[in-house]
């Protein structure tokens, strides 16, 4: 499936004429178990493409939130292989749901481009963001995920001008994932009026549905950019609620599912409201 998977879904959104709502977890986070419960929860709470992120010890591109799951994670025990895993577990009551890892490249040079990308393609992930590799060193990568047919998704920011959009778009396929904000994940808030444009000019980059991630945290800010792009990711506010449920003594899957309930609604609300976008 690999490719075939994020393809059809992207298909079947805009045949519905809405966004998608791209939920991302952290492998593991905040323990094995626990992560695949939520994992396999996802996609009926509303989430139509799936980020994992596999934890690493220093996520230089995210905020406190993700960095303090990956601490969590790390600590009881992730790893790479154990995210692959759960994927594969996954993958056993769910064939559809696109999946993206999402992560940093120390872990896949110390693994090997090639072993990775066919480990990936047997655990049934789709596709790959890697923070930390620029597009003009993203070839070899590129070249081991094409191989399995698996996607590389590398990032547009509000700083990458026309001519690094091109760059960009040159390895990149599914989709063109725009980061809303300048800085690392969960601190800033985006503004979908100053992304709207931003969303047409990567779009022309490379002619693929564009997500937005960074800065969404509420349903609200999740309708308003889902009218102006075709998906919309939500991490740091996920993994908040991990965080509170475990200060709280709360049931950590129920309550990231609701807020997954909630986001994935604005987004589909946002679709149907706005058939013209």
């Amino acid at each position: 499936m690999t490719k075939a998977r994020i393809d059809a879904r992207f298909a079947a959104l805009k045949a519905e004429n809405r966004a998608a709502f791209v939920a991302y977890v952290m492998a593991g986070d905040p323990d094995y178990d626990t992560g695949l419960e939520i994992l396999k929860g996802l996609p009926a709470a509303g989430a139509d493409l799936i980020e994992v992120g596999f934890p690493f010890s220093d996520p230089m591109a995210e905020g406190p939130p993700i960095q303090r799951a990956a601490l969590r994670a790390l600590d009881k025990g992730m790893t790479l292989s154990k995210t692959l895993a759960m994927i594969a577990e996954f993958r056993k009551g769910d064939q559809t749901t696109p999946i993206i890892l999402m992560g940093y490249a120390n872990p896949l040079v110390n693994r090997g481009f090639a072993t990775f990308a066919k480990d990936a393609a047997a655990a049934g992930a789709d596709g790959l963001i890697v923070v930390d590799i620029p597009p003009e060193e993203a070839d070899p990568l590129a070249d081991a995920l094409d191989a399995e047919q698996l996607s590389l998704l590398l990032l547009s920011t509000p700083t990458s001008d026309d001519a690094r959009l091109k760059i960009i778009a040159r390895r990149t396929s599914g989709f063109a994932y725009y980061v809303s904000v300048a800085g690392v994940t969960g601190v800033k808030e985006a503004d979908a009026a100053v992304v709207a444009p931003q969303v047409i000019r990567v779009r022309a980059a490379g002619g693929l549905p564009v997500c937005v991630g960074f800065g969404i945290k509420t349903p609200e800010r999740a309708e308003a950019v889902a009218r102006v792009a075709d998906g919309v990711v939500v991490g740091s506010a996920l993994v908040e609620e991990i965080a509170a449920a475990l200060a709280m003594n709360e049931t950590v899957t129920t309550r990231v599912l609701s807020k997954v309930d909630s986001l994935a609604k604005a987004v589909r609300f946002a679709r149907v409201a706005s058939p013209t976008v």
